[in-house]
């Protein structure tokens, strides 16, 4: 696999775990009520950008294997 793209996919992996991450933590929507909050999120779209991100690391650190 060629340098360029084993470090593309490196940092593409990064970001999206990194952004995967993020918007599982950040609530999408909250209300405030008196003392009363709530906060709601929807967790699918972020298992899928971790899923990504995590495969395209491996991905690339399999290629580099592959170079050897």
């Amino acid at each position: 696999m060629n340098k360029n793209i084993k470090f593309i996919l490196l940092v593409a992996g990064i970001g999206l775990l990194v952004y995967g991450i993020y918007t599982m933590i950040a609530p999408e929507a909250s209300l405030s009520i008196g003392s009363l909050d709530i906060t709601t999120q929807d967790n699918t779209n972020s298992y899928i950008t971790i899923g990504l991100g995590l495969a395209a690391i491996l991905i690339s650190f399999i290629g580099s294997k592959s170079l050897k």
